[in-house]
């Protein structure tokens, strides 16, 4: 069976509990306590006021972690391939439009239809960015997170090329209360590189298996806190990234398929890159 090898670069985090990576490592490794009161999500400066007024909150998450997880890895984000990924995309937005259909369909909002659609986040970040690779937007339902994940690390394997993935989900409201599962908010990103060098933060091993697994259970009250998200299926490798063990997890990609990573080294405990290639990054 085949097992390939890709470096972690950057790593970003948002919740309204977990506001960033550096807050979100902390409290899963019990060294701190979630914020309280939540904060609301950060606005996406990198849009003008008025269409800082207009974002939706699932463009204003994803940006928030990929900014982030950019930033970590040094990379420059026009020449990144992005992997963006949702289970439910943007439920509010979707309420919204399905109400006014009902209600007043004449007043119905282009721009709130634009938002609506599940590849609006990938673009706008596209086009924000300077960006002009042809970028993908994927949903796996339950296992969103996980698709999202082996795309990114296919496309990172098979292109050899830096890769941003970009994971989000926010609160269903209104009517989709009843037939979505999904609450509170959540944005991860990963930065992922075929190659090592400084600023390398873990190194996997990963492959697939025919086979059937359980969801990898959450360590940390905070992560179980999230649990009701649609995007919480990313917690667990997050959680693992925070400990910087040597651990593997397997994700279910369907009812007959898995997802398995191995860390083959911690990250490093400083950024020089001789400390980096010494834990392992060129093994």
């Amino acid at each position: 069976m085949s097992v390939f090898t890709t470096h972690i670069e950057g790593i970003g985090l948002w919740a309204p509990s977990l506001p960033g990576w550096p807050t979100a490592r902390a409290v899963f490794r019990g060294e701190a306590a979630a914020q309280h009161p939540p904060l609301p999500v950060p606005p996406p400066l990198m849009l003008s006021l008025a269409e800082r007024r207009r974002a939706p909150q699932t463009l204003a998450l994803a940006l928030a972690a990929s900014e982030e997880a950019i930033r970590a890895s040094g990379q420059d984000a026009s020449g990144l391939r992005a992997v963006f990924c949702s289970a439910h995309g943007d439920l509010p937005v979707i309420d919204h439009l399905c109400s006014t259909l009902v209600d007043t369909p004449l007043l119905l909002s282009p721009t709130r239809f634009l938002h609506a659609i599940h590849n609006a986040p990938v673009g706008l970040w596209s086009m924000l960015n300077h960006n002009t690779h042809a970028n993908t937007a994927v949903s796996g339902a339950a296992h969103s997170f996980a698709c999202g994940l082996l795309e990114a690390l296919v496309l990172c394997e098979a292109e050899r090329c830096p890769v941003l993935l970009t994971a989000y989900d926010t609160a269903a409201v209104g009517a989709l209360q009843h037939t979505t599962r999904s609450a509170g908010a959540l944005a991860v990103a990963l930065v992922l590189s075929p190659g090592c060098n400084g600023r390398t933060q873990a190194v996997w091993r990963w492959r697939l298996t025919p086979d059937r697994v359980a969801e990898p259970a959450l360590r940390s009250g905070a992560a179980r806190a999230l649990s009701g998200n649609g995007m919480s299926g990313a917690l667990p490798v997050f959680e693992a990234l925070a400990r910087g063990e040597q651990t593997a997890i397997a994700l279910p990609l369907s009812t007959h398929q898995a997802l398995h990573i191995d860390w083959a080294s911690g990250p490093p405990e400083a950024p020089e890159p001789v400390l980096a290639a010494a834990t392992g990054c060129n093994t």
